[in-house]
C-alpha cells in the first residue's frame, strides 16, 4: 500500500478517525461520516488507507544483533496478578543500566511498541515494555480486535500493573535503579500517572500525548517530565496549558513541547499520522533527556 501523510488528508476527516481510535464513535459511525469525504476516496479505502501498517514500523529489527530480546511475565499482586511483557537489553552489556518503561497505547502490545522498545536497546538502556491486555490473552494482532479486549481490562488493576512492571525493572540486578518512563496517547497518560503515584522512585517521565493527571496531584510529581504533544491535537493538547501552570506552582522540573503541523500519534511510523521530523526530533529530545536524568 502506497504510504501517505496526514497532509493528504483533511483535517476534519483526521479528527473523525482520532475519535473513533479513541472509542468515541464506532467503525460504522466513522464510515458514514467518511462518505463525505469522496474526494480522497471511498469510506473503506479511506479507513483501510488510515490504519496501521506494521511493515512500516520497523527501525530495529527483530535479530538486531546490538540487543537480546525476550517475553518475561512479572508479578502485580495489586493488580491483575501478573503481566507479561517484552524486554530488550543491549547485547553487549557491561555492569548495570538504567531502565526505561514502555507503555502502550489503547491497543495492547503492538509491533510499533516493541520497537520503540528496541530502539531504546540499541540507545544502550534495559528497555521492557508491559502488556495490558495480558489478562484477556494479550495483543491478539489486529487493532480492531485489541481495542475491543483494552475495553474489557479492568482499568485500576491494569494501573497497577504498570506500576508492577516499573518496580520490577527498578528492582532487577542489573539495573542501576534509575528508571524512566515513555507512554504514547493511553501510555502517555499512564507516565503521567506512574509521576504522581511513584514520586521520587521514578526519574524520569516522557508521555507522548498523554492525558494530564488533575492539577491537584501534580505536587505529587517529583521526576522531571517532558511533554510531547501535537499542536494539530486539540483533544489532548488543549490540557497542556493549566497542567503546565499546575507544573509551575508545584516547581515541578519539566520541558513541554507542541509540535507544528503534528496530529495525535505523530510519532507513531505505522499510520499516515505519523510526521517524520517531528517524530525524529521527539524521540532525539527523549533519548537525551533519559540520559541526563538516568545516567548521572
Amino acid at each position: 500500500m502506497e504510504r501517505k501523510k496526514a497532509s493528504d488528508y483533511p483535517q476534519e476527516l483526521l479528527n473523525l478517525f482520532d475519535h473513533y481510535v479513541h472509542g468515541e464513535i464506532d467503525r460504522r459511525s466513522f464510515l458514514d461520516g467518511a462518505k463525505k469525504f469522496a474526494s480522497v476516496g471511498s469510506a473503506t479505502a479511506i479507513w483501510e488507507s488510515l490504519r496501521p501498517n506494521y511493515a512500516w514500523a520497523q527501525q530495529v529489527p527483530k535479530d538486531d544483533s546490538r540487543i537480546k530480546t525476550e517475553y518475561l511475565t512479572v508479578p502485580s499482586p495489586q493488580g491483575n496478578g501478573s503481566i507479561k511483557g517484552y524486554f530488550v537489553r543491549p547485547a553487549n552489556a557491561t555492569g548495570k543500566l538504567p531502565g526505561v518503561l514502555v507503555i502502550h497505547e489503547n491497543r495492547g502490545l503492538n509491533p510499533y511498541i516493541e520497537d520503540v522498545a528496541r530502539r531504546l536497546g540499541t540507545a544502550n538502556f534495559l528497555a521492557f515494555a508491559p502488556d495490558g491486555l495480558t489478562t484477556v490473552g494479550g495483543y491478539p494482532g489486529d487493532e480492531e480486535k485489541g481495542a475491543a479486549l483494552f475495553g474489557t481490562v479492568d482499568k485500576p488493576k491494569m494501573t497497577e500493573d504498570f506500576i508492577a512492571s516499573a518496580r520490577w525493572l527498578k528492582a532487577r540486578p542489573d539495573c542501576t535503579g534509575k528508571i524512566g518512563a515513555v507512554g504514547f496517547c493511553f501510555g502517555g497518560g499512564i507516565v503521567n500517572t506512574l509521576a504522581v503515584r511513584m514520586g521520587s522512585d521514578l526519574s524520569a517521565g516522557v508521555p507522548f500525548y498523554g492525558a494530564q493527571p488533575p492539577a491537584a496531584d501534580v505536587a505529587k510529581i517529583k521526576a522531571p517530565l517532558m511533554l510531547q504533544y501535537g499542536a494539530l491535537d486539540t483533544r489532548i493538547t488543549g490540557g497542556w496549558p493549566a497542567f503546565e501552570e499546575a507544573l509551575k506552582a508545584n516547581h515541578a522540573t519539566y520541558q513541554g513541547f507542541v509540535y507544528e503541523g503534528a496530529n495525535h500519534g505523530f510519532h507513531n511510523d505505522t499510520t499516515p499520522r505519523y510526521d517524520e521530523a517531528n517524530a525524529k526530533l521527539a524521540w532525539q529530545r527523549t533519548i537525551d533527556f533519559f540520559n541526563k536524568y538516568l545516567r548521572a
